[in-house]
């Protein structure tokens, strides 16, 4: 402010020197020096008068006129009227005499905050479902992917729960651009006031300014980290209600600065505010930097985004439509999607923040956008679109998974293989029929048979093998059935998910073989003899009465030899003859009858191997697979609610 002093205009005028105005004070008046000071002695009286005539001294004169420069017509505290308006963030910008020195922006007043009522942001119920579908996809899947996966889905459940606690009544917007795009001169267009330093030195902005032009918004430019002596107010239209009402306005460094900290700046309050404004300008619209960096990895935002061509006073005739024309073909090459013909996608617009060309069009947009209070849920969509674009290779697949019961019943037979259940099964029908043979044959074939095996010679026959050798191979069989079916139930997942599934598989068959052995020797073939038919016995005693035929028979011609008995060939012989040929009959014929019930109990007792082994098998090893299944396709569900196709 400029001071303001008591001294006479005319003490600054050019006077001649001290020498020629004493002498010309001479000739005027023609008073000695003595004189004029003893008319300066009367002034002292008369002034000394005046001060016992009102009752005050010279001092406090000075105060009350102290008092009236300080009057509010020429101060810059607030107005009563002005004091009862207190924003919530506590700052103002405001004009200011641009003849004072040193004032070329808004100033700020640092008033205490009032208490405001904030209404919280509320998601339409398609968001909320998605925000629940993604945190429990994440939370089902800490146990099997890594935190690098699922942090951007974190971060994003993360600043959505942020957010739905900050005011619903406040869009917030980001205006970003390289440098000399512009975008600080829109910033202060679309505010009506100087608020960002705008100038030719590069960078200009250094940090991050917000605008709010209504209450309500100081969480939500606290959470963007800019501090109480950046933020700003507009100037006030004096119409009533604001169209931008709502609106809190984010002026951005340059996201091209060859500052660091610039470029941190952008990247963090890009990722919070609800939209963006990008500012291009005729030289640099089509800058690499800009494309591969920011717009096509935010395409999915193109419901919260606002592209500007500034500067458009600079291009002659019709290059401004020609330069419009080519930013859209670029933004489409981005998979940007356009606003045109009243489809949802980003808005482009071309400007002048200099001239003011296009602004208005630019204010009348923003405040349409405002008004419709659904940027912040469009930017959560859209937020949540990517991390689940980027989840994308570790949740879906393009073929059926799982296990087959094909692949079932192929684990079971290789693990009936390797505990040996087929040949548990035919040694259990050779019993059964070697038992029959010995209840049903006739007593010389078992003589005869005995004498061949006691007296076959041991040499040249194959080695049989070991313990040790079967123990091996059992273990052989068994890894290599749990590598297929871990193989089989792990194609086509994602590689995480197969992963796990074959460590489910590993796990699980670590003690197997040794399980199988222990249930092989429980439900193998049972000790002892096994069950004789109820026509046994039968078969029993008519191999026994051919054998005693025999011996009669034969005792009977003895005695026709010794000459004890009369002589008789007849009827010994035929005795001898039924019981020699009865004999072997009966033994075949048992043997015959012995086939079915031998078959059912080898069938038995492998189907008895089989189903422990695979009960073993399933427990140890199939369980814990499906398991793993089960729990991808539970994600996989989430998932699919993520992207919002359901199942």
């Amino acid at each position: 402010m400029t001071a303001v002093t008591d001294q006479d205009p005319t003490e600054h005028t050019d006077q001649p020197d001290d020498d020629a105005r004493t002498s010309d004070a001479r000739s005027t008046d023609g008073r000695s020096a003595d004189a004029r000071i003893a008319d300066g002695r009367s002034a002292g009286a008369r002034c000394a008068d005046s001060r016992s005539a009102d009752g005050r001294s010279a001092d406090a004169r000075k105060a009350e006129r102290a008092a009236r420069t300080d009057s509010p017509s020429t101060s810059t505290s607030p107005s009563p009227s002005t004091s009862a308006e207190a924003w919530d963030d506590g700052l103002i910008a405001r004009r200011v005499n641009d003849t004072a020195e040193g004032d070329r922006f808004p100033m700020t007043d640092n008033r205490s905050a009032a208490p405001q009522t904030v209404t919280p942001l509320v998601y339409d119920g398609a968001l909320r479902s998605r925000l629940e579908a993604l945190r429990e996809l994440v939370g089902l899947s800490r146990t099997r992917l890594d935190s690098r996966t699922l942090s951007e889905a974190g971060r994003v459940l993360d600043e959505a729960s942020a957010r739905r606690r900050l005011s619903g009544q406040h869009t917030v917007i980001a205006i970003a651009g390289a440098t000399g795009s512009g975008k600080s001169q829109l910033f202060n267009a679309l505010a009506g006031v100087t608020i960002s330093e705008t100038g030719v030195r590069r960078p200009t902005t250094a940090a991050p300014i917000a605008c709010s032009w209504s209450d309500g918004a100081a969480s939500l430019i606290e959470r963007l980290g800019i501090p109480p002596r950046l933020r700003r107010r507009p100037l006030p239209t004096g119409d009533g209600e604001s169209p931008l009402r709502g609106l809190v306005l984010i002026d951005l460094p340059d996201h091209d600065s060859a500052a660091v900290q610039h470029r941190r700046h952008v990247d963090r309050i890009l990722a919070l505010v609800d939209a963006v404004i990008w500012v291009v300008d005729p030289e640099k619209y089509a800058d690499a930097v800009l494309h591969e960096r920011y717009l096509r990895p935010m395409a999915a935002h193109a419901e919260v985004m606002f592209v500007v061509l500034n500067q458009i006073d600079r291009l002659p005739g019709e290059a401004a439509e020609q330069v419009l024309d080519d930013l859209r073909r670029l933004l489409d090459e981005d998979g940007i999607a356009l606003g045109e013909y009243g489809e949802p996608g980003t808005t482009v617009l071309a400007l002048s923040a200099l001239t003011g060309d296009g602004v208005g069009e630019l204010r009348e947009a923003l405040g349409q956008f405002v008004s419709e209070r659904g940027a912040p849920n469009r930017r959560i969509s859209a937020d949540v679109d990517i991390a689940a674009a980027r989840l994308w290779p570790v949740y879906a697949t393009q073929r059926r998974t799982g296990l087959s019961e094909q692949a079932r019943e192929e684990f079971s037979d290789r693990l009936a293989d390797a505990v040996g259940a087929t040949a548990a099964g035919e040694a259990a029908e050779r019993a059964w029929l070697r038992n029959a043979n010995r209840a049903c044959g006739t007593p010389w074939l078992r003589l005869w048979r005995w004498y061949q095996d006691r007296g076959e010679p041991t040499t040249g026959r194959l080695p049989g093998r070991t313990h040790s050798e079967e123990e091996a191979t059992a273990r052989q069989r068994v890894e290599q059935a749990v590598r297929t079916v871990s193989d089989r139930a792990s194609a086509g997942l994602p590689s995480p998910w197969a992963q796990a599934v074959r460590e489910a598989a590993v796990r699980g068959s670590q003690g197997l073989p040794e399980a199988l052995d222990e249930l092989t020797a429980r439900a193998g073939v049972p000790a002892g003899r096994p069950p004789r038919p109820g026509w046994w016995p039968l078969a029993v005693l008519v191999q026994a009465s051919m054998t005693i035929l025999q011996f009669l028979g034969g005792l009977w011609l003895l005695g026709q030899i010794i000459g004890v008995m009369a002589p008789n060939l007849g009827v010994p012989v035929l005795l001898m003859v039924i019981g020699i040929v009865g004999g072997p009959l009966i033994e075949w014929s048992c043997r015959m009858a012995a086939r079915g019930p031998a078959r059912r109990y080898g069938l038995e007792a492998e189907r008895r191997l089989r189903e422990a082994a695979a009960g073993c098998g399933r427990a140890r090893v199939l369980d814990p697979v499906a398991a793993e299944l089960l729990r991808y396709r539970e994600v996989r569900e989430q998932y699919g609610r993520v992207v919002g196709t359901g199942r």
